[in-house]
């Protein structure tokens, strides 16, 4: 019989750690960007390499942002919703109460 213990339990147990936690909250641009390209690429059947020339960077830099330790600054997250045509939105996980929603909406909006 398993003894899993939900992700959110086991979340909350490393959170009361200190430095746990600032690591946390200090990668949670990156992991949130992490889940939005992922999901990006996964609904418009792109790979890392295709993405990567849309926005006109290396696979690297993408496969560097989806690995969720890094986050680019708010100008280049303007650069990518401007490139990429829609809007971001990033969810940033912190610890309960201070759930964070973040949307970078592209400078001109493309028609339709």
């Amino acid at each position: 019989m398993s003894s899993s213990r939900p992700w959110r339990a086991v979340l909350a147990n490393h959170l009361a750690d200190p430095e746990f936690r600032r690591e946390w909250e200090r990668t949670a641009v990156g992991r949130a960007l992490a889940v939005w390209l992922c999901g990006y690429r996964s609904r418009h059947g792109l790979t890392q390499e295709a993405l990567a020339a849309r926005l006109g960077l290396k696979q690297s830099a993408v496969a560097r942002w989806e690995g969720g330790e890094t986050a680019p600054t708010m100008p280049t997250l303007a650069r990518l919703a401007d490139a990429l045509g829609e809007p971001l939105e990033l969810e940033l996980d912190y610890p309960a109460p201070r759930r964070i929603v973040v949307t970078v909406a592209q400078a001109t909006p493309q028609a339709a």
